[in-house]
């Protein structure tokens, strides 16, 4: 049986979602979704075997800004993440769910803390040097033999 062809926009959807970091199978189920096309990946098949230099570059250009661009995704703003993890309290405790609820409550609470950034205090109170730790140091007194 045959192969049917991918159009040009479908074959942009694939390589796209692939730059992405989508899986090959995630990829598919998306592209018969959105399009109702079958494609199927072959375990055993080189990803890139044959592709066409405009799809090559194509990749590489949606890797590349979906890497410097996080911004566009919306999980990675914290008013975003805090909006959820508010409609998802409020429905645990809806449902009776307090540990549930307790949960993301604490969540909320360490990420408004910046629990869930590698943001580290420099400074120390109000912009001042932080304090040098004195550790105890042992005088050694040389003698004469």
């Amino acid at each position: 049986m045959a192969k049917a062809k991918l159009s040009d926009e479908v074959k942009t959807y694939i390589v796209q979602a692939l730059a992405c970091f989508d899986s090959p199978s995630v990829v598919a189920a998306a592209v018969k979704k959105e399009f109702g096309v079958d494609v199927s990946h072959g375990p055993n098949k080189k990803a890139a075997s044959g592709l066409a230099p405009k799809w090559k570059a194509l990749f590489r250009e949606t890797r590349k800004t979906f890497l410097e661009d996080t911004a566009t995704i919306a999980i990675s703003h914290r008013a975003v993440r805090l909006r959820a993890l508010q409609r998802m309290a409020e429905k645990a405790e809806i449902q009776s769910n307090m540990v549930l609820a307790a949960s993301l409550l604490k969540q909320a609470a360490e990420e408004v803390g910046n629990a869930y950034t590698n943001r580290r205090e420099l400074t120390g109170k109000d912009g001042k040097d932080l304090p040098v730790p004195v550790s105890p140091v042992t005088i050694f007194q040389l003698s004469d033999n």
